[in-house]
């Protein structure tokens, strides 16, 4: 009897938590396995694994469980986690579902499995460990996060006309409205504690994540806001889908952050300008100054500024004696700025010329051969 109690007790915690969690990331992972049981040691760890990558894990122990999520889920990109045995009956159901991003099988006998799964696009391999399929969920998460940075928190261009702002869609003028109250409000020492304690307790139970919270409260200043975007961590998952969504709250928890990367951005840019214009218009620091514009740019998903300064950078490497390895950096910058506009095509071809250079300057053991 006591047992049964503890069992429902921690039914019960669970549930109390799911409720006071929200959805704070772009999206959600769906794990589904007849065989799943939290009292168990092995799924305890393999759900561990998962919310590593992705902080919203549902389990279901049936297809119906999965497909009854997966028809709530409207907005959130969503990953299935199936195992085969359920995986056979369940992909056919779900494989055309609009925000079902990719499937993966996960199975004791992965020979069983390759032949069927090999007919459905969506299915990213049939796998025997949790550590490999957590490998290919992080690289997808990676695609979803670049595919979703849909505002720029820069701002609007500087040279912008009332006509160019008359073309903006209305969510994203709001977002600017809101983003210049933000910037007018005072933000002390409390809202990072409030942020924080707000954060812990959307990721509860997530170690890996919970360490970068508690790091983030110890170490955060404002000079390192955009290294705290880049990271690509907690900051950058929350404060992309509430600009994405327009979550208020979220973007009022977390104002003094976006005031932080606005004006740590602005002063850079600042910073890079008067470096631009102290040097000749061919010296290789200029190429290192586009470089990192481009980068920025990059990051915030404004894709043809991305290229604009990429290709200024590689302009200048090109027609001037400059390191060989510079040049493949351009090359290489430029493949990822096209992989990420998914124009596979072209970032092959840059992708090639890199790797090409760098084959020939460095050893054959060398890291920065295994990246490309």
């Amino acid at each position: 009897m006591d047992g049964q109690n503890s069992k429902k007790d921690r039914a019960a915690s669970a549930s109390i938590m799911k409720q006071r969690r929200r959805m704070i990331e772009n999206y959600m992972v769906i794990w589904v396995d007849s065989n799943i049981d939290m009292a168990n040691e092995d799924c305890q760890n393999t759900l561990a694994q998962l919310r590593g990558v992705v902080n919203e894990v549902n389990q279901c122990t049936t297809a119906e469980q999965c497909i009854a999520k997966l028809q709530e889920n409207s907005e959130e990109t969503s990953f299935v986690i199936s195992s085969g045995a359920l995986g056979q009956h369940l992909v056919p159901d779900i494989h055309d579902m609009p925000k079902l991003d990719a499937i993966y099988i996960f199975c004791g006998n992965k020979q069983r499995h390759q032949e069927w799964a090999k007919n459905w696009p969506k299915i990213k391999g049939v796998h025997t460990s949790i550590k490999s399929i957590c490998e290919k969920l992080a690289i997808a998460v990676k695609q979803c996060n670049q595919d979703q940075v849909t505002v720029s928190i820069i701002g609007v261009n500087e040279g912008g006309s009332s006509e160019d702002l008359n073309r903006l869609e209305p969510s994203f003028m709001y977002t600017q409205i809101f983003k210049e109250i933000l910037l007018d409000m005072d933000h002390g020492q409390q809202a990072i504690k409030d942020l924080v304690t707000f954060c812990q307790e959307q990721y509860k139970g997530n170690k890996k994540e919970r360490k970068i919270i508690d790091e983030f409260q110890r170490t955060y200043h404002p000079t390192l806001a955009i290294w705290w975007y880049t990271r690509q961590c907690f900051t950058f998952k929350m404060l992309n889908r509430a600009l994405r969504t327009l979550d208020g709250d979220i973007i009022i928890r977390m104002g003094f952050y976006l005031c932080d990367v606005h004006r740590q951005i602005e002063n850079l840019h600042s910073k890079q300008i008067n470096e631009y214009h102290a040097l000749s218009e061919n010296h290789p620091d200029k190429a290192t100054t586009y470089s990192d514009i481009g980068d920025v740019h990059r990051l915030m998903g404004d894709y043809e500024k991305a290229l604009l300064f990429h290709r200024k950078a590689l302009n200048i490497q090109e027609n001037v004696q400059c390191n060989p390895l510079d040049c493949a950096l351009a090359y290489i910058n430029l493949g990822e700025t096209y992989r990420e506009m998914k124009d596979y095509t072209t970032a092959l071809t840059y992708f090639q010329k890199g790797l090409e250079i760098r084959q020939k300057k460095l050893p054959k053991n060398h890291p920065d051969l295994a990246v490309v």
